[in-house]
C-alpha cells in the first residue's frame, strides 16, 4: 500500500469519531506493529467514502490480530435524509469494490464490526461466514439499571467481595502483575494463550500513554491481587479486552468486582460497554449473567492457512 494511502487512513482516524477503537491506527501500531498493517481506501473528489484496514502478518494473508475482536470495513455515514434503499445499495457497492481489490490474496478472515449487518458483497464473491456473539451494555451512566438487569448470583458476588473478602478495586496494576494473573488463569483452565503477549504490552502501553485504557484490580486487605481486567475505551464505547483472577482466590466474587468498577469508571467517557462475549459456554454465561444484551457479528473469510503458513505466523 502506497504510504499516502496509509497516511490519509491515518488522517481519517483522527477526524472521524465514528472509527471503531480496534480500526483506530494506534491501536493497529500497537498490535500488528507498524509495517504488519494496510488499509484500502475508496475516494470520491477527496472525500473518503470507505476505508478497510488489514493485518497483513505474511504476503496473501489477511487476519485478526491479536487481542482484537474487530475490524472490517467502515463506511462513511450517509445523509440524514438519504432513503434506507439508497444508503443500503451504496455501501454495497462500496463493499464490492474492497472485494475486487482483495482479489489475489490467498486467505482472508475478519470479523467485522457488529454495526455492519450486509455481508452480501462478499457473499457473492464466494466468501463465508461464522456468526459469533458479543454482549454489550447499554446506558451504563445508569447503574441502577444495571444492576437489575444483572442475574441474582452476580449480584451476590458483588457483596460478598466487597461485604465478606473487602476487596477494594484500584488502578495502576503493574503489567507484569496483571500477566501473571491472567497465565494464572490459563493454567488453571488447562489451555495455551495462543494470543501474542507482547502485542498486549505494547496495547496496554499505548492505550495507557493516550488516557484511553487502564488495568483494574481488585485487591485485598493483605494487598493480593485476587483478579485484574483491562479495559479500553473511546467516546463510542468501551471494550473488555483481557483479564484473569488467582486460581486459590478466585471464590471471592473480586472478578465480577472488578469488572462492576471498570464499567462505571468507564461510565465517564461513554455509555456503552462492550463485555467481548466469547462462543465458550462458562464464558458466554458469565457475561450474560452480568446483564449484557447478546449481539451478533460476522467472521468473514475466504481460502486456507497452509500449514506453513500457520508455522511461520508462530513467529511473528
Amino acid at each position: 500500500m502506497a504510504s499516502s494511502e496509509k497516511e490519509t487512513y491515518r488522517a481519517l482516524c483522527r477526524a472521524e469519531e465514528g472509527i471503531p477503537l480496534f480500526s483506530h491506527d494506534w491501536w493497529l501500531d500497537a498490535t500488528c506493529g507498524p509495517d504488519r498493517w494496510d488499509a484500502l481506501i475508496i475516494e470520491d473528489r477527496g472525500r473518503t467514502l470507505a476505508a478497510m484496514p488489514l493485518y497483513t502478518p505474511l504476503a496473501g494473508i489477511v487476519t485478526m490480530p491479536s487481542y482484537t475482536q474487530t475490524m472490517g470495513p467502515w463506511f462513511a455515514p450517509s445523509a440524514d435524509d438519504t432513503k434506507y434503499a439508497s444508503a443500503l445499495a451504496h455501501r454495497q457497492e462500496l463493499a464490492a469494490h474492497f472485494v475486487e481489490q482483495l482479489a489475489g490474496r490467498r486467505f482472508f478472515l475478519q470479523n467485522f464490526h457488529h454495526a455492519i449487518t450486509d455481508w452480501l458483497p462478499f457473499y457473492w464473491a464466494g466468501y463465508t461466514q461464522t456468526t459469533r456473539y458479543t454482549y454489550l451494555l447499554h446506558a451504563i451512566r445508569d447503574t441502577a439499571t444495571l444492576l437489575e438487569r444483572m442475574s441474582p448470583n452476580i449480584r451476590r458476588n458483588l457483596t460478598k467481595a466487597r461485604d465478606r473478602h473487602g476487596i477494594t478495586v484500584r488502578t495502576g496494576v503493574s503489567t507484569d502483575a496483571f500477566l501473571a494473573v491472567q497465565q494464572q488463569t490459563f493454567d488453571r483452565q488447562g489451555i495455551t494463550n495462543k494470543q501474542n503477549s507482547r502485542a498486549l504490552r505494547r496495547l496496554i502501553e499505548a492505550s495507557r500513554s493516550r488516557g484511553q485504557g487502564e488495568i483494574f484490580g481488585g485487591y485485598d486487605a493483605e494487598g493480593r491481587l485476587h483478579a485484574a481486567a483491562f479495559v479500553v475505551w473511546q467516546s463510542s464505547g468501551a471494550s473488555y479486552i483481557a483479564g484473569g483472577s488467582n486460581p486459590a482466590l478466585r471464590r471471592s466474587g473480586a472478578h465480577a468486582l472488578t469488572l462492576w468498577e471498570a464499567v462505571r469508571h468507564t461510565a465517564q467517557f461513554t455509555d456503552t460497554f462492550d463485555l467481548e462475549g466469547s462462543m465458550l459456554r462458562g464464558v458466554e454465561r458469565f457475561f450474560r449473567e452480568f446483564g449484557g444484551v447478546q449481539t451478533p457479528y460476522f467472521c468473514v473469510r475466504r481460502g486456507q492457512l497452509s500449514l506453513w503458513d500457520r508455522a511461520r505466523m508462530k513467529f511473528i
